[in-house]
């Protein structure tokens, strides 16, 4: 009867799909391909009785087989993304991009070129104006590829004048280039959205022609603008860029604070604590112990040297002096239970000894300011490092036993 024939067949398609899913997990891709082929031909057959098409389906699973299949050749991948873009009109700009990134992803950048305009001349009734969203990304991956011909159109012209030579053809290549990117590119950018390359490329074009408010104002929107999503790169990008124009201390300074905020691990770190210890004022001299002992509590820094001779040249101005020792203590007191283990263990201690005397040397200055003299840290690193006469070491030891006291008061 219809009504048995449906029902067997919605139960062969779903165990279908299941074998499929089973060999993409176990990345099987020439068992997931032979089913997929199956499948096809199985919706062929059944077509007319099946209402509802699975086109996306075998787009996104036929693309993932070819893109991993070991004998898939960027030809049949070409012919396949050109069939999937013949099976909806809802998906067309969706695969189109797809079908691009595939292909810049093997290095065929004028073939990517070719599909983007193709794509951006596309029109189909309503389905335009529904498809909007994905007609700007068509269209600024567009200007990012007449981004990257400038860029090397730029290079090219740079070279020629090392040279005493002018290319006025290259020159007006160059400035078409130009004209088209930056259209496509600031038109993407006014979205609410994570557009990090496309913002990075729309900068670099108009630094290079000297359009630095421009520049600064896409950038202070970018990483300032309530409407956009919190984005790190953001204030790493307007950082970078105030650095660029020699911009004041104290601009750098409130760019990275909102970038301490969101990611406190970041590398960028390094250079705000600098920043901060140089400063004449307390406050941002304690903001910068506050940086550094944030940073070191991520395991991605646990042996970056730079960092600890950060912490380590602070806390001896402070131990020195005697003052601020409530900084060294407020820092101290959240760390105390868990920063032993994690970073002063005498395992860690032959390691480092090992690997980066220097490194070594900073954490063991930390450790016995800290934990005091008997600290196993410590007590390793001084050891080997009076072993081996190393003079440093030796005024190291001398250091942390005559301040042994602070680290008492530190304790409480």
């Amino acid at each position: 009867s219809s009504h048995e024939h449906k029902l067997n067949f919605r139960k062969s398609k779903e165990a279908c799909l299941s074998y499929i899913q089973d060999a993409l997990l176990q990345k099987q891709w020439k068992r997931a391909a032979e089913f997929l082929t199956c499948y096809v031909e199985s919706l062929e057959k059944d077509y007319s009785r099946e209402l509802i098409g699975p086109s996306e389906m075998i787009w996104r699973i036929g693309t993932e087989i070819l893109w991993h299949h070991s004998q898939s050749s960027m030809k049949e991948f070409n012919c396949f993304m050109e069939q999937m873009k013949t099976l909806g009109v809802k998906r067309y700009l969706k695969v189109c991009l797809e079908h691009v990134f595939h292909l810049l992803c093997n290095g065929q950048i004028d073939e990517a070129y070719q599909n983007l305009s193709l794509a951006e001349s596309w029109r189909f009734g309503e389905q335009t104006a529904v498809q909007d969203k994905e007609m700007k990304l068509i269209e600024a991956y567009r200007g990012l590829l007449d981004y990257y011909r400038w860029y090397k159109q730029k290079n090219i012209l740079l070279e020629h004048s090392e040279d005493g030579f002018s290319d006025l053809a290259v020159e007006q290549e160059m400035h078409g280039y130009f004209r088209k990117a930056a259209v496509n590119l600031k038109e993407i950018i006014k979205i609410p959205g994570v557009w990090d390359v496309f913002v990075k490329c729309y900068v670099d074009l108009l630094e290079f022609y000297g359009d630095h408010n421009e520049a600064r104002q896409v950038l202070n929107e970018y990483a300032y603008n309530s409407k956009f999503p919190a984005n790190p790169n953001a204030h790493v990008y307007l950082y970078q860029f105030l650095k660029r124009q020699g911009e004041s201390k104290k601009s750098l300074i409130s760019a990275l604070k909102i970038l301490h905020d969101i990611v406190p691990s970041h590398e960028l770190m390094i250079d705000f604590n600098t920043m901060l210890q140089k400063s004449k004022k307390r406050k941002k001299r304690r903001l910068g112990l506050e940086v550094i002992f944030a940073a070191l509590d991520y395991a991605g820094w646990k042996e970056n040297a730079k960092a600890w001779s950060c912490l380590a040249r602070q806390v001896k101005q402070i131990v020195i002096s005697e003052k601020h020792l409530d900084w060294i203590k407020q820092e101290w007191n959240s760390r105390k239970d868990w920063w032993p283990a994690f970073h002063f263990s005498r395992y860690l201690a032959k390691r480092n000894w090992q690997e980066n005397k220097s490194l070594s040397y900073e954490k063991a200055l930390v450790a016995g300011i800290l934990l005091g003299k008997d600290c196993k840290y410590f007590r390793y690193v001084s050891h080997q490092g009076c072993k081996a006469q190393l003079k440093r070491f030796r005024m190291l030891k001398k250091f942390v036993n005559r301040h042994n006291p602070v680290y008492l008061r530190i304790s409480g």
